[in-house]
């Protein structure tokens, strides 16, 4: 019986290639708590004093990866972040597994208390595009003593990289958004010929839309799509413990390669959901038709139970869609060269599962060389019980693509 028992223990293990551990991607960095680069020892004292740094409501959100630099965001969840934008120098000799985080452009522009037009308040999610560039949506929400305030407009902000200087700050129309509106993500569309005639596409998974700005003309539109919307069967988490309910709509957003008429093909999925939809570019970059195209947006199908997910992200090489698994500790994978049009639970991966390091796997990358980033950060245990700072609270881990989908079903033909 022993045996029999130890047979199934095993099979349950590594069925479709999974480990109950986190075997796959390689720990880079873990904090019990962040701290940052201020400019000197007495400005961090006296952030402490007024209480702009409070270190047990500074989380760590979102990431992503440019050359040497990793850059991670603190939203203002709570009151006390001293920096939303940060970036972690990958080639520095400090080699510490918990370093400090670096604000950028600079420290100033990261203060709640900053008078500058270019005062960063809240950045969720970012992204690099093939231009040098770094796009983030400013929420301006920040947490003031217990409260959320809307201390500016939202605004997309661009940042051009090699000489970190911000270079477009395009603040949302009063029609782009609605009462419970709220940009947690997004995802910049161009090529290196195309930088001038780029496109930005920003969720809302508060009140179920899709903004597209326009880099060329300066302008933004919303879409409106009932695949936007939350799945009322799909709202209910257990995540560390803690069981909680949300509402989030259209909240992963992914680009395939350039298809042969010159679009990409943008999948998607609402946060509270299983399923996995599709549009073409071509439809959502055209303001007068984006919203009465009802039969131009796909229905791909469903990951299964449990499945919903987060951030997603392709890799361009290899055609895999990677997502984050929440109610798994885990990452899920689907090769969309390989299962174009196949989309379910069998031609879906859960590449790597463990519930101490992955739990609640926040955003995800694949970087310029074929490695996938993932960070987690055990977000309903700080939002709803407050996190144990002896423990590791914050992850960050890395992998080759290939190697994560190896022996899978997303894994790739050579």
């Amino acid at each position: 019986m022993a045996q029999f028992a130890l047979a199934l223990l095993l099979l349950g293990l590594f069925s479709n290639g999974v480990l109950s551990v986190n075997d796959r991607l390689r720990e880079v960095f873990n904090w019990r708590q962040v701290d940052f680069v201020f400019p000197d020892q007495q400005t961090r004292q006296q952030a402490i004093n007024n209480r702009e740094f409070i270190q047990a409501n500074n989380m760590p959100l979102g990431l992503e990866v440019w050359r040497n630099r990793l850059f991670i965001t603190v939203p203002r969840w709570k009151a006390g972040v001293a920096s939303t934008l940060n970036y972690i120098n990958l080639d520095s000799n400090n080699k510490s597994s918990s370093p400090s985080l670096i604000p950028y452009p600079n420290f100033e522009n990261n203060l709640l208390s900053s008078n500058s037009s270019e005062r960063i308040v809240s950045v969720f999610r970012i992204n690099v595009d093939e231009c040098d560039r770094l796009w983030m949506v400013d929420t301006g929400l920040a947490d003031i003593w217990g409260e959320a305030n809307q201390v500016q407009t939202p605004k997309l902000l661009i940042f051009d990289l090699k000489t970190d200087k911000l270079i477009r700050q395009y603040t949302f129309k009063a029609d782009d958004m609605k009462p419970d509106s709220f940009f947690a993500n997004v995802l910049a569309d161009t090529t290196k010929e195309t930088c001038n005639d780029a496109y930005a596409y920003i969720p809302d998974l508060g009140a179920y839309g899709l903004i597209v700005y326009s880099f060329a003309t300066n302008k933004s539109w919303r879409v409106k799509h009932h695949y936007f919307h939350f799945d009322p069967l799909a709202g209910n988490y257990h995540v560390g413990g803690i069981n909680f309910q949300w509402t989030d709509g259209i909240f992963g957003v992914a680009l395939s390669a350039v298809k042969e008429d010159g679009f990409r093909t943008l999948y998607f999925h609402p946060f509270s959901s299983t399923r996995e939809f599709s549009v073409s570019t071509r439809i959502i970059q055209n303001a007068s038709i984006a919203s009465d195209s009802y039969y131009e947006f796909k229905v791909l199908g469903s990951r299964g139970p449990n499945s919903q997910a987060s951030g997603s992200s392709l890799d361009e090489k290899t055609g895999v869609l990677f997502y984050t698994q929440v109610n798994k500790d885990g990452i899920g994978c689907w090769n969309s060269n390989r299962f174009a049009d196949e989309y379910s639970a069998d031609t879906n991966a859960l590449v790597v599962s463990d519930s101490i390091t992955l739990e609640f796997p926040n955003d995800l990358k694949v970087d310029n060389n074929g490695n996938l980033w993932v960070l987690s950060d055990r977000l309903p245990r700080f939002l709803y019980k407050g996190l144990d700072t002896n423990d590791v609270n914050f992850r960050i881990f890395n992998a080759p693509v290939v190697d994560l989908v190896k022996d899978t079903v997303c894994e790739v033909q050579q």
